[in-house]
């Protein structure tokens, strides 16, 4: 039988205790790291989400406001209206909405503040949906702007009515940065007020509580199908972290290829101004007088833009143009020689005198050498005459088709 004497432990010298004593507590908490700490595994586990970061100089948020919310049987009411550029929809939800102000770049590259419009389906609280980014035709008044009609007809509240988080940026020249000259096809700040449109509204969501499901799209007819293609093909080159999220882009009616475009529009103005038309052909502009040049420049010019617009147009793609200077128009300007990487749906009117139907042909063609495949699609408009304004609603129809069987959480 053992004594206690036996299991006592031998004496250290007083100069030896301090150490063991340090040697010991090590020892109790590393095997108190190794078991959670003493707290419960699940607990230990559960960390709060990192706050959202606002992005410092492009893409910042800067400022929203309430624009108000409009019920679901007043956007019905507004597309009983034969005139209603969305058609066969169904509102679903109430929608509210706000003005964001955030940073983009001019077309010179100088940042400048700009404004778009967030819309929002009220769903049950905690329902999650997919974000669609609308980019709006040519307008001529800046109280035409998303932001500045928020109105039960305006085509971003009915889409949101439907169940999408709707994105629709002024562009800049419009809303806000009014008197800023709106950069009239030009590639990189048109694509720049989309993307970072996108940038400050993903901010503004994260700080309001309004949840999406992960899934992205980009849509737009006219010069909203140019700022779609451009934005699209920007989010890939920068290796955007939107681009995780995109699903689609579908467009109508842009004018993708700028060169083909105007190369059109000197042909309207040709049968027009048949006495103007016999001095001007595409390749030869650089050759005419100066007063001939500023004439056809002032006609092409109305082809585009009326008289009675209220906003400032840059126009310097015209210069390019009147200047022959087709590597400057493919530079700055033309968005349709590149390789997409997700789904792009175009749609395009045949008999459309305002963007020429050349356009979407050439870019599915350019395309498709750059090995795209299926990927890309152009489906034609249906409509009697397939023009640039009656091929509208059939455009909202066929996006909302096309995005609606991808989207989820509608």
């Amino acid at each position: 039988m053992l004594s206690t004497r036996s299991l006592a432990v031998p004496s250290l010298p007083s100069h030896l205790a301090p150490a063991l004593r340090a040697v010991l507590c090590g020892a109790v908490l590393a095997l108190l790291a190794a078991c959670g700490g003493g707290k419960d595994d699940d607990e230990a586990a559960v960390q709060p989400p990192p706050p959202p970061v606002n992005p410092v100089g492009r893409g910042s948020f800067k400022a929203s406001a309430p624009l108000g919310t409009v019920a679901a049987t007043e956007i019905a009411a507004a597309l009983a209206d034969d005139g209603s550029r969305v058609q066969n929809a169904v509102p679903r939800y109430a929608v509210a909405s706000w003005r964001l102000e955030y940073t983009t770049i001019d077309a010179d590259g100088r940042e400048v503040r700009a404004s778009g419009l967030v819309s929002v389906p009220q769903k049950p609280a905690g329902s999650a949906s997919p974000v669609l980014s609308y980019q709006h035709g040519t307008i001529f008044r800046d109280e035409e702007t998303p932001s500045m009609h928020a109105v039960a007809g305006e085509v971003a509240v009915v889409l949101a009515s439907l169940g999408y988080v709707v994105l629709a940026p002024d562009y800049v020249g419009f809303g806000v940065s009014r008197g800023t000259p709106h950069p009239y096809l030009l590639a990189a700040p048109t694509a720049a007020a989309v993307n970072d449109f996108i940038t400050a509204a993903t901010y503004w969501r994260a700080l309001s509580g309004v949840q999406d499901n992960g899934q992205l799209f980009l849509a737009g007819y006219s010069e909203g199908g140019y700022a779609t293609m451009a934005a699209h093909r920007e989010l890939q080159a920068t290796g955007s972290p939107h681009l995780a999220q995109l699903r689609m882009a579908v467009v109508g009616a842009g004018p993708y290829d700028v060169q083909t475009t105007l190369d059109g529009l000197i042909d309207v103005v040709r049968d027009k101004q048949p006495l103007l038309g016999a001095l001007i052909n595409p390749g030869f502009l650089r050759y005419l007088g100066g007063s001939v040049q500023r004439e056809v420049r002032r006609a092409v010019l109305g082809q585009l833009i009326p008289g009675d617009a209220d906003v400032v147009y840059d126009t310097r793609f015209l210069d390019s143009f009147f200047a022959d200077d087709t590597r400057a128009i493919a530079q700055s300007s033309s968005v349709h020689d590149w390789r997409p990487q997700v789904p792009v749906a175009m749609f395009h009117g045949r008999d459309d005198q305002t963007v020429p139907y050349a356009s979407s042909v050439n870019t599915l063609q350019a395309m498709r050498k750059q090995g795209v495949g299926d990927l890309v699609s152009l489906t034609d408009c249906q409509a009697t005459p397939a023009g640039h304004i009656p091929c509208v609603p059939p455009f909202v129809e066929f996006m909302l088709g096309r995005v609606g069987a991808v989207a989820q959480g509608l």
